[in-house]
């Protein structure tokens, strides 16, 4: 499972990561392994610096965060858009989640996501495959 999220180390970013993080255990169980993607650098995503731990290692995800600079994984998935933030227009990933089966065939997505409630739900769908 892929979810793709806007920025490391915003509030409904770290919510939904640590709504995915409540229900690790449970997903791996069934055999689903999250991948959490965005636009942020390796160091932003996973790395450590003297002034900041990095965003994965504080929020203690317990899946992984890949970093997607070049936009390849997003462009592929068609999860950038432009959006209107604060009545400026500006590019950026919408939030959205992809479940592959494990013949490597796209189950279902969603775009748009709203976050509460989502990780529950591709939980119950993915139960339910």
């Amino acid at each position: 499972m892929l979810y793709f999220y806007p920025k490391d180390n915003t509030p409904g970013c770290t919510t939904e990561g640590a709504d995915f993080r409540e229900r690790h255990k449970e997903f791996k169980r069934l055999g689903c392994e999250i991948y959490g993607v965005s636009r942020d650098s390796v160091k932003s995503a996973v790395g450590f610096t003297t002034q900041r731990q990095g965003f994965k290692a504080k929020t203690k995800f317990p899946f992984e965060l890949l970093a997607d600079p070049d936009e390849r994984v997003c462009n592929a998935f068609g999860v950038i858009h432009d959006k209107n933030l604060y009545g400026r227009k500006v590019r950026g990933i919408v939030r959205s989640t992809f479940v592959i089966d494990d013949r490597g065939r796209l189950a279902r997505e969603w775009r748009g996501v709203k976050v509460p409630g989502h990780a529950e739900e591709v939980l119950n769908f993915v139960k339910a495959l």
